[in-house]
């Protein structure tokens, strides 16, 4: 049911690629490094005229694993495979001197440029700096003839980091889409708020002109001051509403704006019933006692058990769903938990994926809180707290409890 969506971390940018759970990547790095211990260990147990002698067979075993092992920690630790690799080849190089005819050997050449590869894409420039010093470095250590033929060997740190660059500018504009994403969906149920609000103020403003233009009439005979002081007020509150129409009605593109109340718990009926009939199995209970809400907490109550609902419908399908309302002293608490859906498919591609947002946006601005989380058990669980504010008196004594 949850709607977030994670930012791709850092350093492990690249999609997996799997079979079931095999990791290929992983894979294939172990199948590398028996090829190239194999092609190793055969070169050096060859007979070669233009050495001293031949290296010992222990000897020769244990240098083809050092050298061609690195490459198992290229995926998980780039940096420690492409030191393990550097130190291997230096201390192959010492305890074959003289015995074989070329300063390297093939299988560990390859395997060091894998873990260079390695290096660059997911190191820093710094790091990626330092390996191209120690290639030139090493290869002129261990023969100062081929210090420009490691010069090539600087290859894969430049294809490594041309992919990392692409990978992080990637990365910075999915990120840069996700926060505007977020920034959007806040702005428009913001938008969506204000309008509301426009229409909760303007019926109220309405019924305040209507009244003091009809109570002179209900009093016979009324004082002229009175008659002056209802005629004064209901050009106030036309003046007033007018005002609120042309700073809040311009949210209301292409409509007219609208006086009518707006819905709250009394119609929390319909919610129900609208969420039956999508298949969910919706059980409601109310505690403690009910106070007269301001039309404002009234309407955010009323659209985050809409929304809290309208989730489960579409994340969990056919599943059975608990709404808990409960008028504490600190403010009313609601908790929409539904658990796993009874084995159907998720709606795919429905709504736009920024529910959560506006929930969240509405108890912030009531000053309340929303919690939004998965269940340990399974399932999930919307819990919001409105504060009163200045809510009147409880309209009945004793606790209702009410069951649907």
């Amino acid at each position: 049911m949850t709607e977030r969506s994670a930012p791709p971390r850092r350093g492990r940018i690249r999609s997996r690629l799997r079979v079931g759970r095999i990791d290929v990547v992983v894979a294939l790095d172990f199948l590398i490094a028996l090829i190239m211990f194999a092609a190793d260990n055969a070169v050096l147990s060859s007979p070669n005229p233009n050495t001293s002698g031949r290296p010992l067979g222990i000897v020769v075993i244990f240098v083809a694993l050092i050298t061609a092992a690195p490459i198992t920690l290229r995926d998980r630790y780039p940096l420690a495979a492409w030191l393990s690799s550097t130190g291997a080849i230096l201390l192959g190089h010492v305890l074959l001197a003289g015995r074989t005819s070329a300063p390297y050997i093939p299988g560990e050449v390859v395997v060091y440029v894998l873990c260079l590869y390695a290096v660059a894409v997911r190191g820093g420039n710094r790091v990626t700096a330092g390996a191209a010093a120690v290639t030139v470095v090493g290869a002129a250590v261990i023969d100062s003839s081929s210090a420009v033929v490691a010069l090539p060997a600087m290859t894969p740190l430049v294809i490594g980091l041309l992919v990392r660059i692409r990978r992080t500018t990637r990365q910075t504009l999915a990120e840069q889409e996700a926060r505007h994403a977020a920034e959007t969906a806040v702005l428009e149920e913001r938008q969506r708020i204000a309008r509301e609000l426009h229409d909760v103020v303007a019926h109220h403003m309405s019924v305040i002109a209507i009244q003091a233009e009809a109570a002179p009439y209900k009093v016979t005979d009324p004082p002229p001051e009175l008659a002056e002081s209802f005629v004064e007020i209901r050009a106030s509150a036309l003046e007033g509403l007018t005002e609120l129409r042309r700073v809040l009605g311009v949210l209301r593109t292409g409509h007219t704006p609208e006086t009518a109340p707006q819905p709250g718990l009394d119609r929390l009926e319909e919610v129900i019933a609208s969420a039956r009939s999508g298949g969910l199995t919706v059980e409601v209970s109310s505690t403690g006692e009910p106070p007269q809400l301001l039309q404002g907490v009234a309407l955010s109550a009323h659209r985050i058990l809409q929304e809290a609902l309208s989730n489960a419908m579409k994340h969990a399908p056919g599943a059975s769903v608990t709404v808990d309302i409960a008028y504490r002293t600190d403010g009313l608490r609601l908790r929409v938990f539904n658990g796993p859906g009874a084995g159907r498919r998720p709606v795919a591609g429905s709504g736009g994926g920024h529910g959560l947002v506006g929930m969240r946006e509405r108890a912030s601005m009531l000053g309340g809180t929303l919690a939004a989380d998965p269940e340990p058990g399974g399932g999930f669980a919307v819990t919001a707290v409105l504060p009163y504010r200045k809510a009147t008196a409880p309209r009945s004594p004793g606790t209702e409890e009410r069951t649907g």
